[in-house]
């Protein structure tokens, strides 16, 4: 039976270019000049940590880094901002989370709406994916098509196309 994977991944290697290109711009931004700009990356968390010397230059950093990855494909639907943290000193820092996967209450929507459309299809969630399967590839294709067109909050993707 022809089957595929419905996926929300963000491709990692995309993320580090993107925010290489921001470290490298930070050198020659005037506005953030003396503001001890510092973006870290931890892939294995998939967490960004913006720290800047005050609010309205962690705005400005947090807005570059946004921009690069915009600019290099990354989905801002699996990005995720934490609230900026300004601490009494006036150092301030931000939390950037990139979501990978389909999460437990989305994977139930994305479900639920190819269930409520009445294709002759069966959609399961393994994990942080969705496997659609169907007796007609047209049949794939036609969920395809509605998943496309539907904005569920997260970048869906589709792989593993098999007849």
């Amino acid at each position: 039976m022809p089957s595929f994977d419905i996926v929300s991944e963000v491709d990692q290697q995309e993320v580090d270019n993107a925010l290489n290109q921001a470290r490298k711009e930070l050198v020659n931004r005037f506005d953030l000049k003396g503001a001890d700009p510092k973006i870290e990356w931890t892939p294995k968390d998939n967490k960004i940590l913006l720290t800047a010397i005050d609010g309205t230059r962690l705005k400005a950093l947090n807005e570059l880094v946004i921009g690069k990855l915009a600019k290099r494909n990354v989905d801002l639907r699996n990005v995720d901002r934490g609230t900026a943290e300004i601490s009494s000193v006036g150092h301030a820092r931000q939390e950037i989370k990139i979501k990978q996967g389909i999460e437990g209450a989305k994977a139930k929507e994305v479900v639920a709406a190819i269930k409520g459309q009445g294709f002759k299809v069966q959609a399961a969630i393994q994990g942080t994916e969705i496997r659609v399967t169907g007796k007609k590839r047209d049949d794939l294709q036609e969920v395809i098509s509605f998943c496309r067109s539907k904005d569920f909050g997260v970048a869906l993707d589709y792989q593993n196309f098999r007849e």
